[in-house]
């Protein structure tokens, strides 16, 4: 068994897994809890008594978890909040008092690898180009992959470019408020998280396939997912529908354009946002449409999976559980 968790700005994830055929493994315990780690960050710099609280609740869950199974090899990562935040490193001395739990601060560029480990399956063999994005909650990852040369096992191998934006739906929404969202404070969200992009010098690496059919930009974030499934009009949210699923660009322009017009209420009502995201929700969209302004695509497949699919893909594969059963993924 392979264990990955993810602490990040917004929310708490364990995965834990056992290989199958290759490049794949099966789940055989998770968890994940909105914990807010990140509330308030913005604008005091450091993360509060009471976020703290929330976090250290759900990590000795999984403490418990990882304590009752004979775990081969784990990877437990933190992100942007404690990154960012300057009692960061304080909080984690705390967890690993309180939970049992040591956890690693990784930088930028890791967890824009680590989310195109976790997505290798969800991109075919003829694809020229992809641009991986992963919204978060603080910071916001994205990936160029050029697939014009010869494909290795590794998805990651083929990034040429990344950047990592210091702006999530956490962060966005606490500068321009995520209730009560007007048309107006939507567009400055869009301009904003624009202006951020247009300071990437690497965002025209893959200007030779942007007009091919086999580029697509590829989302791992709860943004994606809740468009997913509010396109798909789901009556409650469904993994197995939304992980791998295409949507076109007009219906991601509707999607788009149905939720800024909804009001914080009906944002709440609908079951694939619910009252955890519904403030939240309308900063992922301006992220997204930022992102598609930069690299407009036809296409837009959506993964409900990431850093730590992407941390089993990685320690599976260094281990070795997959050197003799053939050619792999990332």
């Amino acid at each position: 068994m392979f264990a990955a968790l993810d602490l990040g700005t917004n929310n708490c994830r364990l995965l834990v897994a056992v290989p199958q055929r290759h490049g794949q493994f099966r789940v055989i315990d998770a968890f994940s809890r909105i914990v807010r780690l990140g509330e308030g960050l913005t604008a005091n710099g450091h993360l509060s008594r009471a976020a703290m609280d929330r976090a250290v609740e759900a990590l000795k869950i999984c403490g418990d978890k990882l304590r009752n199974r004979k775990i081969r090899k784990a990877r437990l990562i933190a992100t942007e909040a404690c990154r960012t935040a300057d009692n960061g490193v304080e909080f984690l001395q705390r967890v690993e008092r309180e939970a049992g739990l040591r956890l690693e601060i990784i930088d930028r560029q890791t967890e824009a690898r680590l989310a195109v480990s976790g997505c290798g399956s969800l991109v075919e063999r003829d694809t020229q180009g992809v641009v991986l994005f992963d919204i978060g909650g603080g910071s916001s990852e994205i990936a160029l992959i050029d697939l014009t040369g010869q494909r290795s096992p590794r998805l990651a191998n083929h990034i040429v470019s990344w950047t990592s934006l210091p702006v999530g739906v956490v962060s966005l929404a606490e500068r321009f408020g995520g209730r009560t969202v007007t048309r107006e404070i939507f567009a400055a969200m869009v301009e904003d998280v624009a202006v951020r992009l247009r300071s990437f010098d690497g965002r025209d690496r893959l200007s030779h396939v942007l007009a091919s059919p086999k580029f697509h930009l590829l989302g791992t974030s709860g943004t994606v997912t809740t468009l997913a499934g509010v396109h798909l009009d789901l009556e409650r949210y469904d993994r197995r529908r939304v992980d791998g699923l295409w949507m076109d660009r007009d219906s991601v322009d509707r999607m788009v354009e149905k939720l800024v017009g909804w009001d914080f209420q009906q944002r709440c009502a609908n079951p694939c946002i619910g009252a955890d995201r519904a403030d939240l929700v309308l900063a992922g969209c301006a992220i997204l449409e930022a992102i598609r302004a930069v690299w407009p695509s036809e296409r837009l497949r959506v993964a409900d999976r990431g850093l730590r699919e992407g941390i089993l893909s990685e320690l599976m594969a260094d281990d070795g559980v997959w050197r003799n059963s053939g050619r792999g993924r990332a």
